[in-house]
């Protein structure tokens, strides 16, 4: 495994590491998910992504009965959580967004599923329009006064956004966030790379990326339609299967899925292992976060580090940027 600094932080997290949403209560019980735990920590992974948002709160309740099961130290491991969308199907006014109230209410709630006595990283999942900026970055920094969280972040936020947080927090002597989570692979790179990239310059923002496959969209297999099974078959997961097979944008990013898949049979690569090292390739890549619903794949997204040698071929690198 290899390690990287979270930004600026001194907080050194895998370069891969291992998220939840979707799989984790739909398709991974506590059972299989001590299972994969036990790998990924076995090959050198020290964070875990989770958010009360996924499967509203049972994602991170199947986490922490997994990784309590497993009986490993806690300084031995990096777990989050995240905070805006509630862990409500229908959540009051109080139970989402980005208020002090919320905020800290559902950090609480957190710990209480994780089974844990402080989150190593919490982000605001979403930026919320009805809070000030200002509030939930007092909220932010007064949990990590005390004690109940270390680092603070921002996830899918704009960069001006995140400026705005920043340039708040310093000026009033606040803790500012360490990091942002954004979706970045082969298909979806502008914000990262060119929205991003003056945050990366001025701050030394950390990342903890997401998708590295486009929801496995890079993996070729919804090339041919929906497989049973898969996450764009999911029931509450229609929207995942328009929006990447069956509308128009859909069809465009299987176009470039199939140009893709060419390419890594032209070099006799994993495309699955491929797309997922690239990611690594960009320096302002903290950790690619992994997902997977069963060991199978978990093992074989694992080796994708073996993978960066086969960048030292220029014309393949090449090849891939014009996806």
């Amino acid at each position: 495994m290899q390690y990287r600094n979270l930004g600026k932080s001194g907080l050194k997290v895998s370069a891969l590491s291992f998220g939840s949403w979707v799989t984790f209560h739909k398709q991974v019980d506590s059972k299989l998910a001590e299972r994969m735990f036990g790998m990924c920590l076995d090959a050198g992974v020290n964070f875990f992504d989770n958010a009360e948002g996924y499967e509203r709160g049972m994602s991170e309740i199947v986490m922490g009965e997994a990784l309590k099961s497993l009986g490993r130290s806690r300084d031995s491991y990096c777990v989050s959580s995240k905070v805006f969308f509630g862990a409500h199907d229908n959540p009051l006014p109080t139970q989402m967004g980005l208020s002090r109230k919320h905020v800290t209410e559902a950090c609480n709630q957190a710990l209480q599923r994780l089974q844990v006595d402080y989150l190593d990283l919490y982000f605001c999942h979403r930026a919320d329009p009805d809070t000030p900026t200002e509030e939930t970055v007092w909220a932010m920094h007064n949990l990590i006064t005390q004690g109940k969280i270390l680092y603070w972040g921002t996830s899918e936020w704009t960069a001006e956004e995140i400026s705005q947080a920043y340039e708040f927090a310093i000026e009033n002597n606040l803790t500012p966030p360490t990091m942002e989570q954004p979706q970045y692979n082969l298909l979806d790179r502008q914000r990262f790379e060119v929205e991003y990239n003056p945050i990366f310059e001025k701050y030394n923002m950390g990342t903890t990326t997401w998708s590295p496959l486009a929801s496995g969209a890079l993996t070729g297999k919804y090339l041919e339609g929906v497989p049973d099974g898969s996450r764009a078959s999911l029931k509450g997961y229609e929207w995942l299967r328009k929006h990447m097979i069956e509308s128009d944008r859909g069809q465009e990013r299987m176009n470039r899925v199939s140009k893709y898949i060419e390419i890594t049979k032209k070099y006799n690569l994993d495309p699955t292992k491929l797309a997922i090292a690239w990611c690594l390739l960009n320096k302002n890549v903290s950790t690619v976060i992994l997902g997977a619903s069963d060991m199978t794949q978990l093992k074989n997204n694992l080796k994708s580090l073996d993978y960066l040698k086969n960048f030292d071929d220029a014309d393949l690198t090449e090849a891939l940027r014009k996806v």
